[in-house]
């Protein structure tokens, strides 16, 4: 068999053009926190004094990959924050990190999965009498109802499209795959409790029923009461607005309860629009996404307190992505919440 010769110069010439292609581009690294404080807004959506306190807080748990060359905590945290916040193709965040895109979504994974483990110290419902006290206060000063320490709804965040067996049960009421996801907030709009594991077939009631806050309630563990919306039972410890109110007190009763319930609703406004992830949705694995929803939970009650501005470029419209009707189906209240309920209103809105 003849072979020419050429064939072989050609295949070396290949080669050589290949290896003009390896230099790796992505090992040209700058340290975002060199940027001015401009541009470091900007390009994450966050103060870089807000990105240094994230990098504080979690350095000792970015352990270093010893192999090829490793992220900085700094680099890492910055990708995710970016990721989760801006919510872009994560090749975009690889290229102007100087990674490949595999490192972005195993890192957007790591920071999630340390955040998720440390959220015990960020978010919490008040336990001494003096925060129970302060956080009943606030809400008071809202619209004068009284004994509340929280307001609790679900948002529903959505995620891929599973063609596993049980998938089909990820699909809202909406008709597309979600989380369902529960949260009760302070009147500074802060998370105080959040439950991740409910799919997005499952009702609002039926996540409350199950959740260990409940147990809480019912064991006396606080002082005040929550406020929910139709889409709850009315209980001793959670009250709902009246269906059909009759009285001027019944009236007073509920046009303060919707305002003061309201601060869930814009909690879920502000903390959507830091992150857009949880406004567009996540498609990586679901038990990536939950800690992803934790890990951004933990954050937003941080930039609360750090009085974070919310970035103002690239607004989306909050009500476009809300994922819950306006409506909630109704839930007849239980007789001890009922008769409970009508002796607040006595009490406190005649």
């Amino acid at each position: 068999m003849d072979i020419n010769m050429t064939d072989f110069m050609d295949l070396e010439d290949l080669d050589m053009l290949d290896t003009t292609r390896r230099p790796d581009r992505h090992r040209h690294r700058v340290n975002p926190f060199e940027l001015s404080d401009e541009d470091f807004r900007y390009k994450y959506r966050f103060s870089k004094r807000f990105g240094e306190k994230i990098v504080g807080i979690i350095r000792e748990d970015l352990v270093h990959d010893p192999r090829g060359c490793p992220l900085s905590p700094e680099i890492q945290v910055v990708c995710a924050l970016r990721n989760w916040a801006r919510h872009e193709i994560q090749d975009d965040t690889a290229d102007l990190h100087g990674v490949s895109q595999p490192v972005v979504s195993r890192t957007c994974k790591k920071v999630a999965e340390i955040l998720s483990r440390k959220s015990r110290e960020f978010i919490k419902m008040p336990t001494t009498l003096n925060e129970q006290q302060e956080t009943i206060r606030k809400f008071r000063s809202i619209a004068n109802f009284p004994t509340v320490i929280g307001a609790i709804d679900c948002t529903h965040i959505r995620v891929k499209k599973l063609n596993a067996d049980g998938g089909q049960l990820y699909i809202n009421r909406k008709g597309f795959s979600s989380i369902n996801v529960q949260v009760v907030c302070d009147a500074d709009l802060k998370i105080m409790d959040i439950v991740t594991r409910w799919r997005g077939s499952v009702h609002d009631s039926r996540i409350f029923r199950e959740c260990r806050l409940k147990q809480r309630f019912e064991a006396g563990a606080f002082s005040g009461i929550l406020l929910g919306d139709s889409g709850y039972p009315c209980t001793p410890y959670l009250f709902t607005p009246l269906l059909n109110p009759t009285t001027p007190q019944e009236e007073r009763y509920n046009r303060s309860h919707i305002r003061t319930r309201n601060t869930v609703e814009r909690c879920f406004g502000l903390w959507k629009q830091r992150f857009r992830c949880l406004l567009r949705g996540m498609f990586g694995d679901i038990e990536t996404a939950k800690k992803t929803i934790v890990a951004c939970a933990v954050l937003h009650n941080m930039a609360i307190d750090m009085r974070e501005d919310v970035f103002s470029g690239e607004r989306d419209s909050i009500e476009q992505y809300s994922s819950e009707p306006l409506v909630q189906r109704y839930i007849a209240p239980s007789i001890r919440g009922n008769i409970r309920r009508r002796q607040f209103i006595e009490t406190h809105f005649q």
